[in-house]
């Protein structure tokens, strides 16, 4: 079945929210420093503009950018409890309570919630790494970049706005293209298997390559 015979995905979340139990660190992490930084708290700054990522897996790219680029507000989104924690844990090293940082901000619901609820071209760049790839066709619906999620995506990025996207899945790696290969809400602006400059690295990357995967790197523009 192709893209766009696909039915509109079931607003819903597919997949494990939490793993194993919990250790203390992880708990209090969770009850007591999520909340600094939590959507909606505010910015400890009046940001130039806004980017958002949508499954931060470990959090090491979303961390990266918020550190390279401290005037721009980063909202980060997982709903995963092991990768919440993983971020958190680098935030808040064993025996610290620091202040949040000033322009990164943490959403643990589904990001679909979120970029409905965004006012039109409220984000300029939004970046999905290494996704959850759904390989089984029947199961084609519950992947991000889908066809009928791209008119809100757009909407929400606005004119010029920017999606950078990475997968090693073939399957999803063929998906992207068939989607975006039929639609005229993005344009393409590079296809590559290098990682672009300025592009932070993440766990995903190197687990793929070294397991001989070749990632594959996309950059579109909002038309």
């Amino acid at each position: 079945m192709g893209a766009n015979a696909l039915k509109a995905p079931p607003d819903r979340l597919y997949g494990r929210v939490r793993g194993h139990k919990l250790r203390p660190r992880q708990e209090w992490l969770l009850d007591h420093f999520l909340p600094k930084l939590a959507w909606p708290v505010p910015f400890g700054i009046a940001p130039r503009e806004l980017w958002l990522e949508v499954g931060f897996g470990g959090g090491e790219h979303a961390q990266a950018l918020s550190a390279a680029h401290p005037d721009v507000g980063i909202i980060a989104a997982e709903v995963f409890e092991t990768g919440i924690c993983s971020l958190l844990s680098r935030l808040a090293p064993d025996g610290t309570d620091p202040p949040p940082p000033a322009n990164l901000r943490l959403f643990t619901d589904d990001a679909r919630i979120l970029i409905r609820e965004m006012a039109d071209g409220a984000v300029r760049k939004l970046f999905l790494m290494f996704p959850d790839p759904w390989p089984k066709a029947r199961h084609a619906k519950r992947r991000f970049v889908h066809p009928a999620a791209l008119p809100e995506i757009a909407r929400v990025l606005g004119a010029g706005g920017e999606w950078r996207i990475a997968s090693d899945d073939p399957t999803y790696q063929d998906w992207t293209d068939e989607v975006f290969g039929a639609q005229d809400l993005f344009t393409v602006q590079a296809r590559v298997t290098a990682r672009p400059d300025g592009w932070p690295p993440t766990r995903y990357e190197a687990k793929a390559i070294a397991a001989g995967r070749r990632p594959v790197y996309w950059s579109l523009r909002a038309c």
